[in-house]
């Protein structure tokens, strides 16, 4: 059965590129276009896509605003097409966080015939179709641990967490319910690297803890929250005990990443054993399944995302599948999980 789509571009040029790349795979059907926030409302209505590709920039009513109406009155899966400038990465996180399923390089699409560019874009409007995006109201964040109860971390304890597409809305959710002295953590979320400064900025005026991208040498510490850097490198931990710090490593990707959540798992489970606890949540593929399987042989505690509230039910699926996961929730539960493990 063939994925229903509409574009939603307001450049006839740019509706053809999507279109032509789109139909490259036999199994998408474009259904229709509109060139305004008035023409995607009325074809949404009439035609009932599986997915929408929706352009930021719009005339009239903004793309990130239609989405938030969309979002909340008829909610389906959306891919946002943006640039990758850092003005683009701000709106792109607006849109994560307002529900779309994930964004793509618009500029790509213009730079002539990749086949590679191609089958990315197809490969996620397929991945898209399979979500089941629930109606949005504003979002409630949970109040931080430290208003409700007094929290002290085990000393040596420390919290790894791997994500991807979904991963912006979960980790603001998730990163709320931290108190300001949260055991020192590191997270990998898939997302370019013009993306990672922004999403770490945003993160930390949200949240409690102190939230900031990770850099060479960093000591992990309590009250900490870093979040690997976009592109060409690892993120891993070295060190030992309470003598830990990120390492940026080179090297090629591993599950198709740099940085990968595997490597990630790995390092912790070499250096931290029974002293981590680790989260996989929602996201395509199966990166971090292998690195949280040895962090459950040495003696960590780990927890998956549930398929319920995962908005790809890839990597944590693929975690549970394969032994390494000891326990699967709700998001909602996963903060207050992660923290009693790792709890004085």
């Amino acid at each position: 059965m063939s994925v229903r789509t509409l574009i939603v571009d307001d450049s006839m040029a740019m509706q053809a590129i999507i279109r032509r790349r789109l139909l490259a795979d036999p199994g998408i059907e474009v259904v229709g276009t509109a060139a305004s926030a008035d023409e995607a409302r009325a074809q949404i209505k009439a035609l009932d896509p599986d997915v929408v590709t929706l352009d930021i920039e719009m005339p009239g009513m903004s793309g990130l605003d239609f989405l938030e109406r969309l979002m909340r009155l008829r909610p389906t899966p959306v891919v946002m097409l943006s640039t990758l400038t850092a003005q683009g990465a701000e709106a792109s996180l607006t849109a994560l966080e307002r529900g779309a399923f994930d964004c793509f390089d618009k500029t790509r699409l213009m730079a002539g015939n990749d086949a590679g560019c191609t089958s990315e874009l197809t490969e996620l409007v397929r991945a898209a179709a399979t979500a089941r995006p629930a109606a949005r109201a504003t979002p409630v964040r949970a109040a931080p641990v430290q208003e409700r109860t007094s929290y002290t971390p085990r000393p040596g304890a420390m919290i790894a967490i791997g994500a991807s597409t979904g991963g912006v809305e979960a980790l603001i959710e998730l990163l709320s319910a931290f108190p300001a002295n949260c055991p020192p953590t590191v997270i990998v979320q898939h997302m370019p690297a013009t993306f990672t400064p922004s999403f770490a900025a945003r993160l930390n005026r949200l949240c409690a803890p102190t939230v900031e991208e990770a850099r060479a040498g960093a000591p992990l510490a309590v009250g900490k929250v870093y979040l690997a850097p976009g592109g060409e490198r690892h993120m891993e931990i070295g060190g030992s005990g309470d003598r830990r710090h990120c390492r940026l490593v080179e090297g090629d990707k591993v599950n198709g990443h740099r940085p990968s959540v595997d490597r990630l798992f790995h390092s912790v489970a070499r250096l931290a054993g029974r002293d981590a606890t680790a989260a996989i949540l929602t996201g395509m593929g199966c990166d971090g399944a292998e690195g949280m399987k040895a962090m459950r042989s040495c003696g960590s505690m780990t927890f998956g995302q549930d398929k319920a509230t995962s908005v790809v039910y890839g990597m944590p699926a693929i975690a549970q599948q394969i032994g390494a996961v000891v326990e699967q929730l709700p998001l909602r539960r996963i903060a207050q999980r992660l923290l009693a493990e790792c709890a004085a």
